[in-house]
């Protein structure tokens, strides 16, 4: 959207009083031709051809402070701030006076630069009380903020090549957890929005060249905004003005069919989307729940978020706390893979002028804690927004007009600084089936963390079984895959020293319930030698409690078993006090003790081989049998 021209008319019907400087009316008649082509040049949004007209007014008449003070303000617009200071300075030398007109548009530009410290000077210079207009009242607080902030945050972006980037605008870069998947939208020929793909080129350790994604995503409509899944599995996007729209802008959700191609896209309909304007979506990374951009009556644009129902539906959007959305507009939010980042734009919160990029991390409680902005240079006195990281936690991609871009916004990259970093997170792929039959299976997916006991992540497999869950490094977490009509399984990932950025593949059985079967509960810990339930059990115990209040027909015993270290007399007893500390909690929570064995196995059925404390900690276990089903 083009900016009014008002403020770069503003030197035209202005007269500098200078006894050196030559003024529009002192001014010979070329140069003042030229000055007049500058100002219709910006009349038509042609600042190149100003700035030409400038200087050749300026090589008419060298102390022309009226077009140094206009080709500042063109500089300015252009966002080349070094230019612009230079212009600023240069009218100052002139005549200092010559710069009141101009003082806030040189503090931007010294802003810009990130010359802050000056900048609030000048503002405090110019703001008497006759003048506290808005616009200097927003000044003096952006200005305020980066002084009080005082260090600049490492940033050297990267331009991410011409597999990505052409003449026209590229913007809104998101990509799958692997990795190796990159899509964003481009505006064809300055008109049409549509998405392109690019897929990493491992061996030339860059993007490879962008294809169109092609129908049935991309029509004859703009699509704009895009996300695509952690697990490639779903694009969601927004689409204005379309033919099967609710509102200005809707949420529209494609998903990839089994040839790798994707499906023709829906709309998200009611609740998701309203009559109004519904946009920049991100799913979580289980796919589960929707962060998105509505324009409300009462607070301008605010983040929403909306949780998918068993049934496949999504529920109606919650709006986002005050740690996220204020009086001003909140957009273009991002949650990383690590499910406990969020990324967002915000003009409410204080920051360096117009929209920042800030961040957010989930509590203990489940609930966003304060917003933190990212800092200069990342942000800058302008609009700033629309920050998508990878996976690996450090790496950010974003579009921006820079000077080295290859037409208007390009894409890049930069390495994220730690404080802001999120989780490093990996994942665990593979299929759920029937240990029985040997079918695959459709079943909920749990990452639990173990000191908190909040489910980072609830995954669905799909309808061949087939599953990712994301894994944050830096937490110990449980794994529980569920299913109707089966035992749980039971899983355990440590990663509290992880480093590495390797998969995990790993397949699931689920045992049918039925008498005798068998699972192993990985997630119930004891102190050594002990028998008194830590913590970091409760979220599997309880589980449990729900498997048993779902099947209330069915009847279980607790096995305790240790391995063979110590005496035999020491580990039966451990054993058997272990199970019934396990079945002590099961009645707590109203389990009926006729349901309920508990019983000790010592060292007795070990299933690894104690000789190594790999295979003495496989011994060291509790299991449920099924005992009957009635």
């Amino acid at each position: 959207m083009k900016k009014p021209v008002l403020l770069f008319l503003l030197l035209a019907c202005h007269t500098f009083l200078r006894a050196q400087a030559v003024t529009y009316e002192t001014a010979k008649k070329k140069a003042k031709a030229s000055f007049d082509e500058a100002l219709n040049a910006m009349r038509n949004y042609q600042p190149a051809q100003a700035l030409r007209s400038l200087e050749e007014a300026i090589k008419i008449e060298p102390n022309f402070a009226d077009a140094y003070g206009q080709m500042g303000l063109t500089y300015s617009e252009l966002k080349d701030y070094p230019n612009a200071i230079k212009a600023f300075e240069k009218l100052k030398s002139i005549d200092e006076a010559g710069l009141a007109p101009v003082m806030l548009s040189y503090a931007r530009a010294l802003a810009g630069m990130g010359n802050f410290v000056q900048a609030l000077a000048i503002v405090n210079q110019y703001s008497t009380p006759q003048r506290q207009s808005p616009l200097v009242k927003s000044l003096k607080a952006n200005f305020e903020f980066a002084v009080q902030a005082a260090t600049n945050v490492p940033f050297q972006p990267h331009n991410l090549g011409p597999g990505i980037n052409t003449k026209d605008p590229e913007y809104f870069p998101s990509a799958t957890i692997d990795g190796k998947t990159l899509v964003f939208t481009r505006r064809v020929g300055g008109r049409n929005e549509d998405f392109y793909i690019s897929q990493w080129d491992s061996a030339a350790q860059s993007w490879g060249a962008a294809k169109d994604m092609g129908e049935p995503v991309n029509t004859e409509f703009n699509e704009g905004a895009q996300n695509i899944s952690q697990d490639g599995s779903m694009l969601v996007y927004t689409g204005c003005d379309f033919p099967n729209g609710r509102g200005s802008c809707d949420l529209y959700v494609s998903l990839r069919n089994k040839d790798g191609g994707w499906l023709p896209p829906q709309n998200m309909g009611a609740p998701i989307n309203t009559r109004g304007w519904d946009s920049q979506p991100c799913l979580a990374p289980d796919n589960q729940t929707l962060y998105f951009t509505r324009a409300t009556t009462d607070a301008g644009y605010d983040i929403f978020m909306s949780q998918r129902k068993p049934d496949g539906s999504w529920d109606v959007p919650v709006r986002l706390d005050s740690n996220i959305n204020t009086p001003g507009n909140e957009t273009t939010p991002f949650i990383h893979a690590d499910n406990q980042t969020l990324f967002f734009a915000s003009n409410g919160h204080p920051g360096y002028g117009g929209m920042d990029i800030f961040y957010s991390r989930r509590q203990p409680n489940g609930q966003w804690g304060p917003a933190v902005n990212l800092g200069f240079p990342i942000n800058t006195i302008d609009e700033d927004a629309s920050l998508f990281v990878a996976a690996d936690g450090k790496t950010a991609f974003f579009a921006s007009d820079r000077s080295d871009s290859r037409g208007a916004l390009d894409i890049y990259s930069f390495e994220l600084y730690p404080a802001a970093r999120p989780l490093q997170t990996l994942y665990v792929t593979g299929f759920v089936y029937d240990v029985k039959s040997n079918a695959h299976l459709q079943a909920t997916l749990d990452l639990i963390d173990l000191q908190t006991g909040l489910v980072i992540a609830s995954v669905k497999s799909d309808a061949d079984g087939h599953y990712l869950v994301p894994l944050p490094v830096g937490k110990d977490y449980a794994f529980n895959v569920n299913k109707p009509g089966y035992l749980f399984y039971s899983g355990n990932f440590s990663l509290k020293t992880t480093i590495g950025d390797t998969p995990t593949t790993q397949n699931i059985p689920l045992q049918p319930i039925a008498t005798d079967a068998v699972t192993i509960l990985h997630n119930i810990f004891f102190d050594n030698k002990a028998y008194a339930l830590e913590p970091g059990s409760l979220p599997e115990l309880d589980r449990l409690v729900q498997l048993l209040q779902d099947n209330p027909g069915l009847h279980i015993e607790i096995s305790g078993h240790t391995d063979n270290v110590g005496s035999d007399k020491d580990n039966q007893l451990l054993s058997e006090n272990r199970a019934k500390a396990v079945v002590n909690y099961l009645q707590q929570k109203g389990i009926a003790a006729t349901r309920l064995q508990a019983k000790g196995y010592g060292k007795t059925k070990p299933i690894a081989d104690n000789g190594s404390e790999e295979g003495r900690a496989k011994n060291r276990r509790t299991e449920v049998r099924i005992t009957g089903v009635q």
